[in-house]
């Protein structure tokens, strides 16, 4: 008897050097997927998380324990490993630097398991490929964070943003679409939010959410809609547009879109009060909307 999940939050793990702009550094084993696996399991979904990683590098296990997701996990010849120098206190600017990268990932490698939504949280171009999506499509729904779509490792290990070549080709196989403002603008050549999601669902998919420092948006095809984020600090930044994507769709299994935008913007206001993955509860977001919203 297959395992049943609501989400499967496929993507490599990172050993992430995070450097502040006062020149402090905290290096952690993060990425897409810890912050996306533990968003989704502490608000109560069940979450299993598959990662590539060498090993020697990192112990996946312990890095999940406590997070309440089932982890399964494959060795690849490297492990990612990505350093994050930020240059102001809000961290919104920063530059990336790759120090390893993860081997591709293949459905066939996937763990035999049941998942209502297959979540791919990767890191830079190259993890996924749009026949990844196509496959996954036909067992489930599929939501792509795009960032891994168009971030490049460059030949001097840098990293840059370029437009993604097949998006016309693979959106209409993407239930759930998450970008932040700058990528929806890569994408799509344009600066207003909501002219950009409306392209981007014009194109194929069918609901898009674009996260901005201020608020997140969601776009159904029919109606837009917005929430505002409302944390009292950032010292837990990093995350944060993993985090959203995690809860919002995550939500979507049971609750409209309104329930989920509101649900995912306050636990990620929550969240980047503090460093690392969400360690809450649901019930400590939940306490959040009414106290905030």
């Amino acid at each position: 008897m297959r395992k049943e999940y609501d989400v499967l939050v496929i993507g490599p793990v990172s050993l992430d050097h995070n450097i502040d702009y006062q020149g402090n550094e905290r290096k952690e084993v993060g990425g897409a997927v810890v912050a996306s696996g533990y968003a989704a399991a502490k608000s109560g979904s069940r979450t299993a998380v598959f990662t590539k990683l060498n090993p020697k590098d990192a112990d996946v296990e312990e890095r999940f324990s406590g997070s309440g997701a089932d982890v399964y996990w494959k060795e690849s010849k490297e492990t990612c490993s990505i350093r994050n120098q930020y240059f102001t206190a809000d961290k919104e600017k920063r530059e990336c630097t790759s120090m390893g990268k993860c081997d591709p990932f293949r459905f066939d490698e996937l763990p035999d398991v049941a998942a209502k939504i297959y979540h791919f949280a990767g890191l830079v171009y190259g993890d996924f490929d749009g026949a990844l999506f196509s496959e996954a499509a036909r067992h489930g729904k599929v939501a792509v964070d795009v960032q891994c779509l168009l971030r490049h490792v460059e030949p001097d290990r840098t990293m840059a943003f370029h437009d993604w070549a097949e998006k016309k080709t693979y959106l209409p196989v993407i239930d759930y679409l998450k970008t932040d403002a700058a990528e929806a603008e890569i994408l799509t050549g344009l600066t207003d939010r909501v002219e950009a999601a409306k392209l981007l669902h014009s194109w194929g998919a069918k609901e898009v959410l674009i996260t901005h420092n201020t608020e997140v948006l969601a776009y159904d095809g029919e109606q837009i809609y917005t929430c505002p984020i409302k944390a009292r600090n950032l010292s837990g930044r990093t995350g944060r547009g993993d985090t959203t994507f995690a809860g919002y769709i995550t939500e979507r299994v049971s609750a409209g879109i309104p329930e989920a935008l509101q649900y995912c913007t306050a636990l990620v206001s929550l969240k980047m009060e503090t460093p690392g993955p969400f360690q809450g509860t649901r019930e400590d977001v939940l306490d959040y909307i009414r106290e905030f919203y």
